[in-house]
């Protein structure tokens, strides 16, 4: 005869965990089913508040960041950029009068812009949005910034020699964008020449430094934006622990009541009231996240769309509606989006929902084991085991 085929027997670890996790209440002893349950539904609550707090409150964080460092710092960058070039068509058009700008100067629009700019670079200096690396390189644009200002006052001092005000104002240009399409023009409404930024080591002028500074934003943003492998493996595993739990602790309250004679466990209700948080906690971290996403194209808007027309357009007839590619519009469309995927002040549960869960993990073992105690008194007396 042939010998019957043996079952792979499992290892004694998956058994013990496969109890704990998912007892048969029907064919357990009693104190063996309360012991389990001392064991497995702390530790599930520990670990599905902890990992599910963990991954909630990055969520919120990077809201929190983008809203308060990545969007403002997007809205300088662009600012100083546009501002600069506007700069550079005032200087052009006023240099042109020859003489008269020693008396009229270079006018409102000039000093307005080229301080927006310095101002700028120094706000972002300050922020919390770059490293010291990107520090470094903002002390630098300030520095080209400074120099680009003195070659625009030596324009304006050899305005009487047609070739050194030309030789100044296109060294200028030169320390602001690497490649113009045209030269300098004697008009203000005239089209703004295209600006390229160049990139590596031919980065050199202002432009091509805060274009750099900008995509390393929009990395960033894009990074904030997207939900990170360590957000997805703890959002699955508290997903696993929330859903045994919540099972384990219905089974439970059925076996003390069936078993025991307890209708109702208050203490393990009690505990369990944090468990009313958590849905309103995910959809307020899908809508979180769901508004930092919305916020990448209104980056790529700045970087792409905004230009010296629209600004001039818009400072000039402020009534108008504004663009939808302007520059202080876009930023603020940006933080309205973030602050609008937010369900009021849910989010700032976030950082309790760890010591929340810890809390409710200490109350059910707390309960379960002196239920234990209760039984195994009442045993040694003759009761059922």
């Amino acid at each position: 005869m042939r010998p019957l085929p043996r079952h792979p027997v499992p290892p004694p670890w998956l058994s013990v965990l496969r109890r704990l996790l998912w007892p048969p209440p029907g064919r357990t002893r009693n104190r063996v089913y309360l012991r389990d349950r001392l064991i497995a539904l702390p530790l599930l609550t520990a670990v599905a508040f902890a990992t599910f707090g963990w991954a909630y409150a990055d969520v919120r964080a990077d809201s929190t960041y983008v809203r308060t460092q990545l969007v403002p710092a997007l809205g300088d960058l662009a600012d100083a950029r546009i501002s600069l070039r506007i700069a550079q068509r005032e200087a052009e058009v006023s240099l042109d009068a020859g003489r008269a700008v020693e008396l009229s100067g270079l006018g409102p629009r000039y000093a307005a812009r080229t301080g927006a700019a310095a101002q700028d670079i120094a706000r972002l200096s300050r922020g919390g949005a770059f490293g010291e690396a990107q520090r470094q390189e903002l002390d630098v644009i300030s520095g080209l910034i400074d120099g680009y200002e003195e070659w625009i006052a030596w324009a304006r001092t050899n305005v009487g020699n047609q070739s050194l005000r030309k030789a100044g104002l296109a060294y200028a240009q030169s320390m602001l964008c690497s490649q113009t399409t045209t030269g300098p023009t004697t008009r203000r409404d005239a089209p703004y020449p295209a600006c390229g930024a160049a990139r590596g080591v031919d980065a050199t002028t202002v432009v091509d430094r805060i274009a750099a500074l900008e995509r390393d934003l929009r990395h960033r943003l894009a990074d904030r934006s997207a939900l990170g492998p360590g957000v997805l493996a703890a959002a699955a595993v508290s997903l696993v622990a929330f859903t045994l739990l919540t099972v384990g602790l219905w089974r439970t309250l059925v076996f003390l009541h069936r078993r025991m004679r307890i209708r109702a466990s208050v203490p393990l209700l009690a505990a369990a009231l944090p468990l009313l948080l958590v849905p309103w906690a995910v959809a307020d971290g899908v809508r979180a996240w769901q508004a930092q996403r919305d916020t990448v194209p209104y980056a790529h808007v700045l970087a792409d769309q905004a230009s010296p027309d629209t600004e001039v357009t818009i400072e000039d007839n402020p009534l108008d509606s504004p663009s939808d590619a302007a520059i202080h519009p876009a930023t603020a469309r940006m933080e309205h989006t973030v602050r609008r995927g937010q369900f009021g002040d849910v989010g700032e549960v976030a950082d309790w929902l760890a010591p929340l869960g810890l809390a409710a993990a200490g109350v059910m073992g707390g309960t379960l084991h002196a239920y234990r105690r209760e039984y195994l008194v009442v045993g040694r007396g003759g009761g059922a085991s």
